[in-house]
């Protein structure tokens, strides 16, 4: 389990702690607009094993998370299908600020401020070890993706597209 020494209280840190999953803290150099592929850069790791955290809504304003490949996008289509829905949609940054509590470059599934659906790209659940915002930007929590989706309670989804 990671250190308590100077690592910020974010909501999803505790979260970790109170799961009692281990985790390491990566902070990083943050860079607005920089996204994953300067996260990836800055800690040495590949993009495709850092995980973005986007957030969604259906044609009914329900929002939901989805936990994508830096490398990756989410076809919104095939979300849809998925969900069974008509259509989704990213949120706007002032609403998925609104349904989290984190803003946007810094949202995590873990400590939402609303319990949100969590859905998770299926070949991230491959993974050894995924870098994941731990809830504020320029902080990822490096832990086993399994943990991560049995603490959220992800569901698998096959919704990947190269960018």
């Amino acid at each position: 389990m990671a250190r308590r020494g100077r690592l910020p209280g974010t909501p999803a840190v505790r979260a970790l702690r109170a799961a009692g999953v281990e985790f390491v803290p990566r902070p990083y150099a943050y860079q607005d607009h920089g996204g994953t592929r300067v996260a990836a850069r800055e800690l040495g790791v590949d993009e495709h094993a850092v995980i973005k955290t986007l957030v969604f809504e259906d044609h009914t304003g329900r929002p939901l998370l989805v936990l994508m490949h830096g490398d990756r996008q989410v076809s919104q289509k095939a979300l849809a299908r998925a969900l069974g829905v008509k259509w989704v949609r990213p949120c706007e940054p002032a609403a998925a600020q609104r349904h989290t509590g984190y803003q946007v470059g810094g949202i995590s599934p873990l400590g939402t401020r609303k319990r949100l659906p969590v859905y998770v790209q299926a070949s991230v659940l491959e993974l050894e070890r995924i870098y994941l915002n731990a809830g504020r930007r320029g902080l990822l929590a490096e832990l086993d993706p399994r943990e991560l989706a049995r603490l959220v309670q992800a569901v698998p989804v096959e919704v990947a597209q190269v960018e």
